[in-house]
């Protein structure tokens, strides 16, 4: 595999923050900062919840620019950070969650044709583990052996939970299209 070549604005930008350059900090977090957000909000479900998300894993980025070995796009990178960052944020909410409402799903409040908004419905109502699991592998892209790692689970657990998510929205949506 081809080593991943890094633009040069963004290595002007990493060397940039590691000098303590404010402008170039807001430049990075400008040019992320959408993206990033979108992570967290999918995981977390709550725009809080992913606000705050964001902002600690910006925080992160800062402090830990230097770590950065441009190995892989500097985007990749602060996702990591940030996915992570809502992934505690994540389980301190179901530490605070009654244990019911965290697997309730609602199919009777949709009607009309599904379009993206009711897809986004359906998998937030999803129970938080596997809902998680879906989102960090069939919308964030990563593999299963780096989702065990991140959720401290088996890569056969994240197997059956991205199964068991894909069974529960088949249903739902198949559910909702007989309406």
């Amino acid at each position: 595999m081809k080593p991943y070549k890094i633009p040069d604005v963004e290595i002007e930008l990493v060397h940039a923050c590691i000098a303590g350059d404010r402008k170039a900090q807001r430049a990075l977090y400008d040019r992320y900062k959408n993206a990033m957000y979108s992570s967290a909000l999918r995981i977390l479900g709550n725009i809080d919840e992913a606000s705050d998300a964001l902002q600690e894993a910006f925080i992160d980025v800062f402090e830990q620019i230097r770590q950065f070995r441009f190995e892989s796009s500097l985007g990749a990178w602060i996702k990591t950070i940030v996915i992570r960052k809502a992934l505690h944020r994540l389980k301190l909410v179901r530490m605070n969650e009654p244990l019911e409402s965290a697997t309730t799903i609602e199919t009777d409040t949709w009607h009309g044709t599904i379009d993206a908004g009711y897809l986004e419905k359906a998998i937030q109502s999803l129970p938080e583990g596997t809902k998680t699991v879906f989102l960090l592998i069939e919308v964030e892209g990563y593999k299963h052996k780096e989702v065990s790692e991140m959720l401290g689970i088996s890569t056969g657990t994240s197997k059956s939970q991205l199964n068991y998510a894909k069974n529960i929205l088949q249903k739902i949506l198949y559910k909702y299209y007989k309406q």
